[in-house]
């Protein structure tokens, strides 16, 4: 691993929370999908639309986390077997309303945020700055994600109460 000048010893533990970030993302993208597909009801275009974009956005988070750790050397996990395994997530079952889908992704993201922040602490110990710059952009993205999702349980609470 020279050309990256990291200790490799310190690199595995960070690759090994990297594993277990892609897999949360793997059921999360695979949940969005499911979402996506089985929401019914008068918040049907407002969060199929949302929850596409969520899944685009996953895919393209899964694949940039596959490369992070190919460039640190290590293989990322490719079996959807490993990735139930390690996940911190759940899957979920196809016939949630709205109202729970946005929570359950809510609860989601809470996960995968503590996960990445695993991540982020092991890359500070070998001075990792690709990986912390990487996913700290993740964390951020993923936040203002999570306060737009519970604005919407908000206004959904809002309507339900007036």
């Amino acid at each position: 691993m020279n050309y990256l000048n990291l200790d490799v010893s310190n690199t595995a533990d960070t690759a090994k929370a990297l594993n277990i970030l892609l897999a949360d993302y793997h059921l999360y993208y695979q949940k969005l999908r499911n979402f996506h597909w089985n929401i019914v009801g008068e918040n049907f275009f407002d969060l199929h639309a949302k929850f596409e974009e969520l899944y685009n956005d996953a895919k393209l988070k899964i694949d940039e986390i596959a490369e992070r750790m190919l460039t640190l050397r290590f293989q990322p996990e490719s079996n959807f077997s490993n990735y139930l395994e390690l996940s911190n997530l759940a899957e979920s079952s196809s016939d949630l309303g709205d109202f729970k889908m946005v929570k359950t992704l809510l609860s989601d993201h809470k996960k995968i945020i503590d996960q990445m922040r695993k991540v982020v602490d092991s890359a500070e110990q070998n001075d990792d700055e690709g990986t912390i710059d990487l996913i700290g952009e993740y964390i951020r993205e993923l936040e203002k994600t999570s306060w737009m999702l519970d604005a919407w349980i908000l206004r959904v609470q809002e309507k339900q109460y007036s």
